[in-house]
């Protein structure tokens, strides 16, 4: 999983008055805590938050809060409810060499066979929550739906991949192959062609 170094400052807490006054700098109040960190309250700018936020993908954060440094993950982020922009962002603290869970996209490839048979692939979920240490948690999960035949599903609980485990329950569906006109048309057409040569 790839790392992102973010900076931040320290700030004083209890104020709405100092609240305010960060944001209007364009900055947004944030705050570390977990792993037997002290919670640190502190701030970054708002554009360096955008590259954790506007993107599908986790990052390792490798946080600078004025010299001090945290290896975190983004815990959560409260918007705005009308100009949906970031008012505060909670940044969890983890261990290195212990497990920690994390949700990342599903990337789906191949052609499946259902679909060349006319089918209409469904894609359930586009993100998965893994657990793993952080040296071995991937970018991204990539399911390959060749053999994916009409009627057919792929789920969580198929997928297997190596020093991770998938937090989801076995019975998520993934993605699947749906029947449409067409694959009903074609299969028709086959029992006939077969009827007749019979």
């Amino acid at each position: 999983m790839k790392h992102l170094t973010i900076s931040g400052s320290k700030r004083t807490t209890g104020r709405k008055a100092d609240v305010r006054e960060i944001r209007k700098e364009g900055k947004v109040p944030c705050v570390v805590y977990g792993n037997g960190v002290e919670n640190t309250s502190f701030s970054v700018d708002e554009k360096a938050l955008k590259a954790l936020t506007d993107t599908p993908y986790c990052h390792i954060v490798d946080l600078d809060v004025d010299g001090q440094k945290f290896t975190a993950l983004l815990h959560a982020v409260q918007y705005h409810p009308v100009s949906d922009r970031a008012l505060h962002a909670d940044f969890l603290a983890v261990d290195g060499k212990k497990p920690v869970t994390v949700e990342v996209p599903v990337i789906i490839t191949g052609n499946s066979a259902g679909v060349k048979a006319g089918g209409k692939l469904q894609v359930s979920r586009r993100k998965l929550k893994i657990c793993g240490i952080l040296e071995n948690l991937p970018d991204d999960l990539t399911v390959d739906v060749t053999p994916l035949a009409i009627g057919k599903r792929i789920t969580a609980g198929d997928l297997k991949f190596d020093n991770i485990s998938i937090v989801n329950p076995k019975a998520t569906i993934i993605v699947s192959c749906l029947s449409t006109r067409n694959a009903v048309a074609a299969a028709e057409g086959e029992a006939t062609q077969e009827a007749a040569q019979e």
